[in-house]
This record gives C-alpha cells, sequence and structure tokens, in this order.
C-alpha cells in the first residue's frame, strides 16, 4: 500500500503529487491528507485535502516520531483512504538509509488500516537501491 515517485529535485515530483492528491479527493469516498514540509503548496491543493505542514511540528525528529505522528493522523480520522507525503527526506532527519525500515514501517500500517501512501523521494532510484524494487512507482 505504499507507491513511490522517485527522482531527483527539479523533476516534478511535487507537482505530479500535487495533481494525484487534486484527482484523488474527487473521487474519494473518504479523506485525503497531504503531508509537506511547509505551507508553499497550500493554495495548489484543493479545499477537501487535509494538509499537514510538517514545519508546524519541528519537534519530531526521528522515523520513530514521525510514525508516532502518523499513528495519530490516522486515529483522528478513521475515513482517510490515502496520505500524500511530498519529499520525504525533508521531513524529521530521515535519510536514505532509514527509508527501507520507515517504508516497511509504512506499509504495514497502510495494510493494517487500509490507507494507501504516495511517498515522494529526491534520490535517484539507483540510490535509494532495492526500495525501489519492491514498492510500485508511480513514475
Amino acid at each position: 500500500m505504499v507507491k513511490l515517485l522517485v527522482g531527483r529535485k527539479g523533476s516534478g515530483k511535487t507537482k505530479s503529487m500535487v495533481t494525484l492528491a487534486n484527482d484523488r479527493v474527487e473521487s474519494s469516498n473518504g479523506s485525503v491528507v497531504f503531508i509537506n514540509k511547509n505551507h508553499r503548496l497550500m493554495y495548489s491543493l484543493k479545499y477537501k485535502i487535509r494538509v499537514v505542514c510538517m514545519e508546524e511540528y519541528e519537534d519530531i525528529t526521528n522515523s520513530d516520531e514521525y510514525i508516532g505522528f502518523i499513528y495519530g493522523i490516522i486515529s483522528s480520522d478513521h475515513d482517510i483512504e490515502v496520505i500524500f507525503i511530498d519529499s520525504i527526506l525533508k521531513h524529521a532527519d530521515i535519510s536514505i538509509e532509514d527509508l527501507p525500515e520507515f517504508l516497511e514501517r509504512l506499509n504495514y500500517i497502510g495494510e493494517k488500516h487500509q490507507i494507501e501512501f504516495i511517498v515522494s523521494i529526491s534520490a535517484s532510484a539507483d540510490e535509494i537501491g532495492d526500495v525501489a524494487k519492491k514498492y510500485e512507482m508511480l513514475n
């Protein structure tokens, strides 16, 4: 239940995610959440999308805390269908080395709660290695 958008900075991942989120909210029966580093995309996303800006949660500093934060979002809305996470490597000091475990945990959460995660990663497929082979790539 984890899908990836992978590519170098400036390759159009964020624009693709915004388009996917805006399209998804129109066909969704549940909630759509978009997690971004800052408020920059606030007006690019349709008003029905719950936008979470990580700058407001600067005390989330590692992947364990980030996963706890995701659980908090899910516990506040049991109708979430999809969570978009833009540029995960810019959130909570998550590094490329952390990705395999982090994405595995997201996948577990997604399967348990029937939530799809769409995650963008600012790196090449070669840089993230086997992670790119394990999850569906949207680009």
